[in-house]
């Protein structure tokens, strides 16, 4: 069903090294959830299954792994399956290494430019928790990190296959494209004065896409600069975007979770969020609450194309291996909560639609 297919967790993705040392070691997982949604503009549902996965995660000295795959209804999909290596640094205090495989592509906010469920804008649009196949090497040292990292197209290397997890450019008959190679870099700066930890950065990619039918290739680039402060209970995010689809067309498709649909081919995309984490829990061990606001500003002049606003306000809790979701989804224009697409213009369908979802999801 389609509930079930859009449903995504925010949950990080633990890398196999983080918390280890050269001693091997072997990790499996997984997690199970359940979601209920009522919609105002269809039908509900719920609840009901919405997502198996399993996780496995090592490492050997120096060399580590990690992957998941995912079970939706309809569908099953790879989420992550990388290998790397953790490079020698001469820096005190200081870590890098390399990541071969099935990766998230480090582009703005990371882990996700959201704390929400539902994510962002930018997750529908391929820009934030983008996972896709390519080489990454990245380095912390003090207060900077960076990434650098080249990839080869999508994680199926192929348009046409619309069942998998992050977002992706989808090839439809009138919209014939798939992505191709393109480099990135990413740099963040950390520091904490009056009692604000500060990260602020800045990302840029570019690459190709081509046309299936005719073989031409077309550029395919991106920005963005993001910021998080965080004091006490207190975080605020920030991130201005954009990306450029250089096609002919004013849209182009992008698919996942077994649907393409269209966007407008160049926009503008800004996010803030904050977030606050309560103090008292009870019976929680943790209690966030949150509002994520996002918006897609097309750039291109075309009749066609239109502004696209998602908002969602929400909290997360907490216990043992359970974390629960509860959001409002509010969208004006939006894929997802009602919209033809993101950043396209359909008369019939203009205004604002909303919807509840909850998600409870044990996670061993």
């Amino acid at each position: 069903m389609l509930l079930c297919g859009v449903l995504v967790a925010a949950a990080p993705v633990v890398s196999a090294e983080d918390g280890a040392d050269d001693a091997p070691g072997f990790e499996l997982g997984g997690a199970v959830r359940f979601n209920y949604g009522w919609l105002d503009y269809g039908p509900s549902s719920g609840p009901e299954l919405e997502l198996l996965r399993v996780d496995a995660r090592g490492n050997a000295g120096p060399a580590f792994f990690s992957l998941q795959y995912r079970w939706y209804d309809g569908f099953d999909a790879v989420h992550h399956a990388y290998a790397g290596w953790k490079l020698e640094d001469g820096s005190e205090g200081a870590t890098s290494d390399i990541r071969a495989g099935i990766q998230q592509v480090p582009f703005g906010l990371l882990p996700t430019a959201s704390h929400s469920f539902w994510f962002g804008s930018g997750y529908y649009l391929g820009i934030e928790d983008d996972y896709d196949l390519g080489v990454v090497w990245q380095r912390q040292s003090g207060a900077h990190q960076w990434h650098a990292g080249v990839f080869s197209g999508d994680e199926y290397g192929t348009g046409a296959n619309y069942d998998r997890y992050s977002f992706d450019v989808a090839t439809t008959e009138d919209l014939p494209y798939r992505e191709r190679e393109r480099g990135i870099v990413r740099y963040e700066h950390s520091s904490e004065a009056n009692g604000w930890e500060t990260t602020w950065g800045a990302s840029a990619f570019a690459g190709r896409i081509e046309n299936r039918l005719d073989g031409g290739k077309h550029d395919h680039t991106g920005a963005a600069i993001h910021g998080q402060w965080v004091r006490g209970p207190l975080t605020l995010q920030a991130q201005w975007a954009r990306y450029r689809y250089d096609n002919p067309e004013s849209r182009i498709a992008m698919s996942a979770f077994m649907f393409p649909f269209e966007i407008a081919s160049q926009a503008d995309v800004p996010t803030f969020n904050v977030a606050w984490d309560v103090q008292r829990t009870g019976w929680f061990d943790s209690i966030t609450c949150y509002n994520n606001a996002s918006a897609t500003l097309p750039v291109r002049s075309d009749p066609g194309l239109r502004d696209s606003i998602q908002n969602v306000t929400g909290c997360s809790f907490g216990k043992g291996p359970m974390l629960t979701y509860v959001d409002w989804i509010a969208g004006k224009n939006m894929w997802f909560a009602g919209g033809p697409g993101i950043g396209v213009r359909d008369p019939a369908n203009d205004g604002w639609h909303s919807r509840l979802n909850v998600n409870i999801g044990f996670y061993f």
